[in-house]
């Protein structure tokens, strides 16, 4: 039985964190409906690729216009077997819309797999799903996590953090770490054959 995923993104989304989710999560054979506030399927959201060149912070560039192929007016979350919370700027403000808190609480409280990366972690600390767990995100968001109950674990960029139903990573290059924590916890098994 194949699995189904909800993507959520928005405006500014950063690129990496949204299309490779998505491309490697298809690739496995999950179907993805890719969602966003405001936007309809057919629409698209602007990306922004964050790269590490030294500086205090990520340095900002424009990426790619990323497609929404599912309208979250519509979407029956029952049919999800897991939720994926993409980073960038998008999470900032996408934690301000009802239904984007609504679907977040929803998957913690039936225990289904969630994935959260860098930024994408203020989606769940305004969900007020983390208090009593452990997870990680880029260093910027560690205080929010503290203060919305949790511990930030300050691991290595690409390594990824698991806490029950949860899995966090810090950034992009955690692709590797948090896509193979959460394979395992939808049952996924890759293997050569």
């Amino acid at each position: 039985m194949s699995k189904k995923i909800l993507l959520l993104v928005g405006d500014y989304v950063e690129d990496y964190e949204a299309m490779v989710p998505f491309q490697a999560l298809l690739s496995v054979g999950v179907e993805v409906d890719t969602n966003a506030p405001d936007r309809k399927k057919g629409n698209t959201v602007p990306t922004a690729v964050h790269d590490f060149v030294g500086d205090q912070t990520y340095k900002e560039t424009p990426g790619h216009q990323f497609g929404i192929n599912a309208d979250m007016a519509s979407v029956k979350l029952d049919e999800y077997d897991g939720l994926y919370i993409a980073g960038g700027r998008a999470p900032e403000y996408i934690r301000l819309n009802e239904k984007v808190i609504y679907i977040t609480k929803h998957f913690f409280e039936k225990n289904k797999p969630v994935a959260a990366i860098c930024h994408g972690i203020q989606v769940l600390t305004t969900a007020k799903v983390i208090s009593g767990r452990t997870l990680t995100a880029y260093p910027a968001v560690g205080p929010d996590i503290e203060l919305a109950g949790g511990t930030w674990k300050n691991v290595e960029v690409d390594e990824a953090v698991v806490d029950g139903n949860l899995v966090t990573s810090p950034a992009w290059p955690g692709h590797p770490a948090i896509l193979r924590e959460f394979y395992k916890m939808l049952g996924i098994k890759i293997s050569e054959s």
